[in-house]
């Protein structure tokens, strides 16, 4: 089956924490600070490849986990950083948040590479605290945690041209013909359940990709059938070939066959119509499409389109068929149904907020950055405690207070910690 959509969770790797460590070497009396820093956690990365035509591993795997980045150490050394995971996906495919369904961004050229959860930072060791006053700071800074996000995949193939018609008109039996792809070809309806592309070779240094749309039915647009699965597909392609069953045999008339597919998509994505559409008369070699071509090239000549003859079983009008598409796709400027000014969720680097807030007569002050502070804050030790208010002073958290109304004495719940208020 043709997997063109995965929902996914992903988690970034954890900074690794600072190290508070002291040197001990003979002959350095006065020690000093020499923990190092942690490493950085590990992102995961999205990347086309060419090679992947589906998104069928995701549907067997569907949370990833960033390796965390190592504690910091003594001597300085500093934490290896978390191994980065690369996830590859096809070429043209579609990120979204799976929460707002916002798009993130879309992957359409071939080795594009985007970040969409980013490793936390390593925390600082001692040794970054040192100063001129504070000459033995026993505080680290914790490592960040990674971003974490649900991330949606969608895949809209890419062609130059898409085969397009109803079940059964001779579409697979084209593509097979033209290009080197083998699609399943029988005589039953949805023979073909997901697109098939192929390469076609119109001679040297001329060659596009071919899709085989598989065949759509009334109410495509609304879902009915997998209409969503097959449309989605078309609006990627330069030209568009609509293959028609000439012949009747069926028992179906191929101008309303036609008018119902192109109302199908229409009604899918209005921007269809601008796309060049060639008129395919198949199966001209069975009885009877003689008096049908005339009737279709009758209805639809005058509006524009060309009609081709063309008996797939036989090869007859397949050479003609390939020279005119290729001098379409030649002449056609690729304009792919593409999403790049629509970049609204992407995850940028930046400081937490500190909330501070009075409420039922409390001050209240919160946040990951506030967490982080205390997750690395020793108050049995007097220099921690001291970079712990110059942080919240230098944040403009005990202004914020104070203009909140707060006095001497006062209770201030950080986190799940409560202190008193001293200027």
């Amino acid at each position: 089956m043709f997997i063109d959509f995965a929902r996914i969770y992903l988690k970034a790797g954890k900074g690794g924490d600072g190290a508070v460590a002291w040197r001990r070497e003979k002959f350095e009396p006065s020690g000093g600070p020499f923990g190092g820093d942690g490493g950085d956690g590990g992102s995961i990365i999205l990347q086309t490849d060419e090679g992947i035509r589906t998104l069928m591993d995701f549907r067997y795997r569907r949370s990833y986990k960033g390796e965390n980045g190592e504690n910091g150490g003594t001597k300085k050394q500093f934490g290896k950083y978390g191994e980065d995971i690369i996830l590859k996906v096809p070429v043209g495919t579609l990120v979204k948040d799976e929460e707002t369904e916002g798009i993130i961004i879309d992957l359409k050229e071939p080795g594009q590479t985007y970040t969409v959860v980013k490793g936390g930072r390593g925390g600082r060791g001692n040794a970054r605290f040192a100063t001129a006053t504070r000459q033995a700071p026993s505080f680290a800074e914790p490592g960040k945690e990674g971003d974490e996000r649900g991330i949606i995949l969608e895949l809209k193939l890419l062609a130059d041209v898409g085969l397009i018609g109803f079940p059964n008109v001779g579409k697979s039996t084209i593509l097979s013909t033209i290009s080197s792809a083998k699609p399943k070809i029988a005589n039953y309806h949805f023979t073909t359940l997901k697109p098939n592309l192929g390469v076609v070779k119109v001679e040297e240094g001329k060659s596009f990709v071919i899709a085989d749309i598989p065949g759509l039915i009334e109410g495509a647009h609304e879902g009915i059938g997998l209409g969503h699965e097959f449309l989605r597909h078309i609006e990627r392609t330069s030209v568009l070939v609509h293959v028609l069953d000439i012949s009747g045999y069926e028992g179906r008339d191929p101008i309303e066959d036609f008018h119902t597919i192109n109302q199908e998509l229409f009604q899918y994505n209005e921007k269809l119509k601008e796309k060049p559409q060639i008129i395919v008369a198949n199966k001209m070699d069975i009885p009877g499409a003689e008096e049908n071509l005339k009737r279709v090239r009758e209805e639809f000549e005058p509006k524009g389109y060309e009609v081709l003859e063309l008996s797939a079983a036989t090869l007859q009008g397949l050479e003609e068929l390939k020279y005119k598409m290729w001098d379409i796709v030649s002449k056609t400027e690729i304009d792919y149904e593409t999403y790049d000014d629509y970049h609204i969720d992407v995850i940028e680097e930046e400081e937490d907020p500190i909330i501070v807030r009075k409420e039922n007569g409390m001050y209240i002050v919160e946040g990951v950055f506030i967490d982080r502070l205390l997750r690395g804050t020793h108050f049995n030790n007097r220099s921690s405690v001291r970079h712990f208010q110059k942080v919240l002073r230098d944040q403009g958290v005990i202004e914020q207070l104070k203009e909140l109304g707060i006095q001497e004495e006062d209770s201030v719940f950080i986190s799940e910690y409560e202190f008193e208020f001293f200027e």
